[in-house]
């Protein structure tokens, strides 16, 4: 509550406002939050206290909670500095504790901050304060400009003349110009509507592949400029292809700051222009555009981040395949393919290599091991990884099962990116220290089929290959994000307690990964766990890690029904409470979901929403947020980008989506782009409202370039025409208006006067 009270009433109103939400439920939330709750557990299980505030609104509020303590600490320090100078007057100090915005706070900080030797330092160390002034004041004195600079000409001060008092007084006016807060924000405002983003190619830069050839003359408003040309700009800055800088029209600058310090005419207005002008060229255009460029790239990256976050979303929601015994196959030509049986709760069974392909060609070999191995593990589906050799190794699988007659056994493509990050990393050694890593990537393929969740969050997001310019962005962000991400996805799904990795546990609320290491030690020491109460025992969890982290953990088969379910162990008094009431046991309610029917609310101890989202976990215990798993279905003769011709009609999915489209596997080792322009016959704003990271499309081929290794497709092509709008009503001129000669005809019409 200390840190809540830190912030200001106007904070919180503030805050309150700009998101939306009721300040009861906000400061509610704040407060769980200090307590040490996480936003999922929050979310879920703590409606009633936040007024039903959903996940994005508690983040949000978090965000903004974060925003501001740090606003709050850098005020202080301000405050502090600017009153060791003995400079902090009332009005100073009631606009920097006014003020709700960082770079504000800066602006009104930074005529205080400690400097290096400025013009305008030198200028005042020779006592030429006095004419800037002068000249900042505008009002006229018993003493002229010139008497004034004559009387401040002094050699052994180093001014020589009066030209030279007069330059040194405009260097002290061309620095307070740039340091004054107002003209700051308004020009930073100015640049930011009217600016341009103009990108040049460097002298002797080489461009290979003319990534950036867009790019070598090219302009584009501040305000519009989307985020992934801006990164694809500064990506070519940083490769010293390409240069770039804010443009804005002198005069637009020069005559809004003139407008603002001019108010008088007189003997000072020539050198207070030269000194406007001198701090606009020297001093604060170069500023401005410092921070312009920072906020374009604060901008870029949050929207690609938002972008990333989304397509990562939806990969880690994709299907799953469920537990059924998988084989999985790392395709590869020379060195074979390599294979790898998990059961069907993923624990590994057996590996092999076969080599179906050239050189060797070892079709009957090939086929005789992948018999053997799925009689003896009774397999259901076979993973292929979507990498080197996949096409063909699918249509040998796909082949080999038509003709060895295995009833209901599927085959499937899957998305391998960052298989090979696996393999190689800390936790695939823990879990497989004596396998080589092709294995240990086959067996993450396998995996990625049964459940794509628990599989990839052993993987660094940025591995997994749906991000835009990943590298570019800011890394504390994009890694705080993606955690978030991945935090969320996992509690809305519920991890299996039993079988859950450690690296999937530590994403459950509550859990840290020490605590997730030492519940899979406990799992490993005592046998499975019976119920959630079990989790007391083990060592690093107290009463609040239990409290965040319970409802998220699934037991089938234990001693509570109710520990398979979502109901939190806080809420099972309220679910016996049902079951009492309607004479059964708990476990009828989870078996007859029917009887829920006969539920009185009203004679139940607990609020609206907690006792609604009880009732529905009932009548689905256990569900599976996401969507149902189908595979994907590529043509047999298209396996290379040389087999794919404009016309064609191809079925793919969905890898990444960016803000310009999005990209999609046909199957031939290259993902073809379905510009946002082509992903619907309406118009699209976000191609995220049209498509999403994992979903099945069918598209068109529009175009093939096989030396660039582009492929242009269309979903449009394949939709009906765009719905026609009806015909615009016709113009009709608007009547005159009646002459007099006309108001006295109907007048005496009316009156029937003849």
């Amino acid at each position: 509550m200390a840190e809540l009270k830190s912030l200001s009433p106007e904070i919180l109103l503030h805050v309150a406002k700009t998101l939306n939400v009721p300040m009861r439920g906000m400061m509610a939330t704040i407060e769980l939050l200090d307590e040490g709750g996480t936003v999922p557990f929050i979310a879920r299980y703590r409606k009633e206290v936040t007024g039903n505030l959903d996940e994005v609104q508690i983040r949000d509020i978090e965000e903004k909670l974060g925003y501001f303590r740090e606003l709050e600490d850098r005020r202080k320090t301000i405050l502090a500095s600017i009153e060791d100078q003995g400079k902090l007057t009332p009005e100073l100090k009631a606009r920097i504790e006014a003020t709700l915005d960082k770079s504000e706070l800066e602006d009104l900080y930074l005529p205080y901050r400690p400097k290096r030797r400025t013009k305008a330092t030198i200028a005042r160390e020779k006592g030429l304060e006095p004419i800037a002034t002068y000249l900042w004041a505008q009002s006229p004195a018993e003493t002229t400009l010139l008497e004034l600079a004559a009387s401040l000409v002094n050699a052994e001060k180093g001014v020589n003349s009066i030209a030279e008092a007069l330059e040194g007084g405009r260097h002290i006016v061309a620095e307070m110009v740039s340091e004054d807060a107002d003209l700051r924000k308004a020009l930073r405002q100015m640049m930011y509507d009217e600016g341009v983003v103009v990108s040049r190619k460097a002298m002797d830069a080489v461009d290979e592949q003319d990534k950036f050839k867009m790019y070598y003359d090219y302009r584009e408003p501040v305000s519009k400029i989307p985020s992934h040309r801006m990164l694809a700009i500064r990506r070519g800055e940083t490769e010293n292809v390409l240069y770039f800088l804010i443009e804005l029209e002198e005069l637009r600058a020069l005559s809004l700051l003139k407008g603002r310090v001019l108010r008088e005419k007189g003997d000072w207005t020539a050198d207070l222009e030269k000194a406007i002008e001198d701090s606009y060229s020297r001093l604060l255009n170069s500023s401005i555009q410092t921070e312009i460029r920072l906020e374009l790239k604060k901008r870029s990256d949050t929207e690609a981040i938002s972008v990333f976050r989304e397509n990562l979303q939806n990969v880690l929601l994709a299907p799953p395949a469920g537990q059924l015994a998988v084989l999985g196959l790392d395709p590869g030509i020379r060195t074979g393919c390599k294979i790898a049986v998990v059961d069907e709760t993923g624990k590994f069974l057996e590996h092999s290599v076969i080599y179906p392909h050239q050189p060797k060609n070892d079709h009957i070999g090939s086929a005789k091991i992948l018999k053997g191995l799925m009689e003896k593990f009774q397999v259901k589906a076979i993973a292929i990884g979507n990498g080197t050799a996949s096409r063909e190794t699918d249509a040998f699988v796909r082949d080999f099962l038509r003709e060895s007659g295995f009833e209901g056994v599927f085959s499937v493509t899957v998305n391998e990116s960052g298989a090979s990050i696996y393999s190689a990393s800390d936790i695939a050694r823990q879990e497989f220290p004596d396998l080589d890593l092709t294995v240990r990537g086959a067996i993450s393929i396998a995996r990625r089929l049964q459940d794509p969740l628990a599989e990839l969050v052993k993987i660094d997001p940025k591995s997994i290959g749906v991000g835009q310019y990943q590298h570019d962005v800011d890394q504390r962000q994009l890694q705080q994000s993606l955690e978030t991400t991945i935090e969320s996805c996992v509690n809305r799904v519920g991890v299996e307690l039993n079988t859950a990795s450690w690296a999937l546990l530590r994403y459950v609320a509550g859990i840290s990964e020490r605590t997730a290491l030492k519940i899979v030690e406990f799992r490993n020491e005592h046998g499975r766990f019976r119920s959630r109460v079990q989790l007391n025992a083990v060592p690093g969890i107290g009463p609040k890690t239990f409290e965040q982290a319970a409802g998220f953990l699934r037991i089938r088969g234990g001693d509570n029904p109710l520990d398979m379910t979502g109901v939190h162990p806080e809420s099972y008094a309220v679910v016996e409470q049902m079951a009492k009431t309607l004479g059964v046991e708990t476990a009828a309610l989870i078996q007859d979901p029917k009887l829920l029917e006969q539920v009185k609310k009203s004679e139940l101890s607990a609020g609206v929403y907690t006792l609604n989202d009880i009732l529905e976990e009932l009548k689905k215990p256990g569900r599976d947020p996401r969507d149902k798993f189908v595979a994907p279905s590529f043509k047999d003769d298209v396996k290379e980008i040389a087999d794919v011709q404009p016309g064609m009609v191809l079925e793919g999915v969905v890898t990444n989506v960016t803000k310009f489209g999005a990209f999609v596997d046909v199957g031939v080792h290259q993902d073809g782009l379905v510009h946002v322009s082509e992903l619907s016959n309406k118009f699209v704003t976000e191609p995220a409202e049209v498509v999403k990271a994992g979903q099945i499309v069918k598209v068109k081929v529009l175009s093939v370039d096989t030396k660039t290794k582009r492929i242009a497709l269309s979903m449009k092509a394949l939709m009906g025409p765009a719905p026609q709008r009806g015909p615009r009503p016709q113009a009709v001129a608007p009547k005159a208006a009646p002459s007099m000669d006309d108001k006295i005809a109907m007048l005496a019409n009316k009156w029937k006067i003849r």
